[in-house]
């Protein structure tokens, strides 16, 4: 297996390495702690994503800066008249994680304003009266916008699995000093609940995980595949889910579950191969594709958990 290194949607992993500094491990490392690679889901019966079932960036966030060794102070709520305050004191005390914001509205990036954007991260550097000054991970170093603008696009009013908007994550502080050997092998049992279907999550109704998400999204496939599924799966999702299980696989055969790290390896060439079928609609050969990952996640979940009691 050769690990992938260029461009690609890990805006709070790469978020969080920035807050973290020289102590941050590989971005590989951070996006397996997340839990993300760990699982599929159908949210609402409709909307494909490669992570598990009930997962969210924010759920994904806090497990892997709990898992290297590092606490913070995680802020949010208020209203549109409060948000820009309480960024500017932030900011003043150092680089503030903000998100998840509307990755629509953040203007500086062209084709912008459009609501609906989906979920994204940045780290802001500075904000006074007029402006915010951001490292926005895609691409967009030490990019600047109307603080009015950015404050819209941090209120998320778009993301369903946010539980209030203007959130912000600052003070982060290193209570102990955690290998990423150890910070890999103490996550593993997180995965294993990942793969199994944690039910202690809310989800919107009709949500499907793993086989099921899987075979569910196949089916509907013949009766037309909505435009709006077909482009967030080819922008997005399958960039990000091959990525994921690749990362995945590189950090299970540091670990030495090699077995799982093939069934991983396989799985991230599965999803990067839906690319090409999906983008020229070859709906027959996409559907396939799907059916064919479909059981590799009870294989990964068996491989992770028998390592586990070996």
């Amino acid at each position: 297996m050769i690990a992938y290194n260029g461009s690609g949607p890990y805006c709070y992993t790469h978020c969080l390495c920035m807050m973290l500094g020289s102590h941050a491990p590989a971005p590989a490392v951070v996006e397996t702690l997340t839990g993300s690679p760990f699982g599929v889901q159908l949210v609402a019966g409709t909307t494909p994503f490669f992570d598990p079932f009930g997962w969210d960036p924010e759920i994904g966030l806090d497990a892997a800066i709990a898992a290297l060794g590092w606490t913070c102070e995680r802020e949010r709520g208020g209203t549109a008249d409060e948000a820009p305050d309480r960024l500017r004191a932030a900011c003043a005390r150092g680089p503030v994680l903000a998100g998840p914001l509307d990755l629509g509205l953040l203007t500086y990036r062209p084709g912008t304003p459009v609501a609906n954007g989906g979920d994204h991260y940045v780290v802001v550097l500075a904000a006074d009266e007029d402006t915010a000054l951001v490292h926005d991970p895609q691409g967009y170093p030490y990019a600047r916008l109307p603080i009015g603008e950015f404050t819209a696009a941090w209120r998320g009013a778009s993301i369903a699995y946010l539980d209030a908007p203007y959130v912000l994550r600052t003070r982060f502080v290193r209570v102990r000093e955690v290998a990423v050997a150890d910070a890999l092998r103490e996550s593993l049992p997180a995965a294993v609940r990942w793969l199994d279907g944690r039910q202690d999550l809310p989800v919107p109704p009709g949500t499907l995980g793993g086989a099921d998400a899987l075979a569910a999204l196949a089916e509907s496939i013949p009766r037309g595949l909505a435009p709006d599924v077909r482009t967030l799966l080819a922008t997005f999702g399958i960039r990000v889910g091959a990525r994921r299980l690749n990362d995945a696989a590189g950090c299970l055969a540091e670990s030495g579950l090699v077995r799982a790290a093939r069934v991983a390896a396989r799985q991230a060439a599965s999803v990067g191969a839906l690319q090409y079928p999906l983008v020229v609609e070859d709906d027959p050969a996409l559907a396939a594709g799907l059916r064919q990952l479909a059981p590799t996640y009870s294989e990964l979940r068996r491989e992770i958990a028998s390592a586990l009691t070996g």
